[in-house]
């Protein structure tokens, strides 16, 4: 798919006129590539915005209209602010007949429900949502699409067995390198809560226990036991006050 975004040329030498450009809702940008010089342009902020907001912007061919000359380019670049995150800066380049380009291409997904692993409840595990590609600037794929159908539990997609435009080939080229899985369910269960009666079990047995361990110390018990009869002799060896005679009283002549 080819977008259309319309740029001007721009005079800007310093800061101060770029800041000047944005405040003014432009965006400056760069053109450059192939045999033709270098151009300084701006770009519309809100017409940008609507184009940006794509995964596959930097891999999206552009018919770009400089002032009534129009001229196929892809994105390489977006800098933004750091404090508002409006973007700040484009580069451009342009799109040479014959050349090829490093771009990454996203990977999409399609027959999730014709899976006979995920239908069990398996999981797409996927391992690239984007994939390196070296293909020629004129035939850019959109998306590298991923056919599910027929899946199984266990299964793995490897960039071999997806399908490439003609002439476009992975950066990777040491190994079949896997794009995605078809992973077993995963399914964690949670301890089962104890219920009330098993709880209250629990708490009696402990002051059963704790009662038991009361009874199980006697020797404490008997040494009071035995100062307690200790006490009694000693006091048996004293005579009560109450054995005492009183004292005679007198009698009054």
């Amino acid at each position: 798919m080819i977008n259309n975004l319309k740029a001007t040329k721009r005079e800007t030498k310093t800061a101060g006129e770029t800041k000047d450009l944005r405040s003014k809702g432009f965006i400056p940008a760069i053109l450059y590539g192939g045999k033709s010089p270098n151009i300084k342009i701006s770009i519309e902020e809100k017409s940008f915005i609507n184009l940006f907001d794509s995964e596959t912007f930097l891999s999206t061919i552009i018919d770009l209209d400089i002032e009534g000359k129009k001229e196929k380019v892809i994105p390489r670049d977006v800098s933004f602010n750091v404090v508002s995150e409006r973007p700040a800066h484009i580069d451009f380049m342009r799109i040479v007949k014959g050349s090829k380009i490093i771009l990454e291409i996203p990977v999409i997904f399609k027959n999730n429900p014709d899976s006979p692993g995920l239908k069990k409840g398996g999981v797409l595990n996927i391992v690239r949502r984007k994939v390196q590609l070296k293909c020629e600037a004129e035939n850019i794929p959109e998306n590298l699409e991923v056919d599910l159908a027929g899946l199984d539990i266990g299964a793995s997609v490897k960039i071999s067995s997806v399908k490439l435009p003609e002439n476009a080939k992975p950066t990777i080229t040491d190994r079949d390198f896997v794009v995605a899985t078809i992973a077993p369910p995963t399914i964690v269960k949670e301890p089962e809560k104890p219920s009330e009666e098993t709880a209250a079990e629990g708490v009696e047995g402990e002051v059963e226990a704790a009662g038991e361990g009361a009874e199980a110390a006697p020797s404490k018990e008997g040494e009071a036991s035995k100062k307690d009869d200790k006490g009694k002799e000693q006091s048996g060896d004293k005579k009560p006050a109450s054995d005492k005679k009183p004292p005679e009283k007198k009698e009054k002549k």
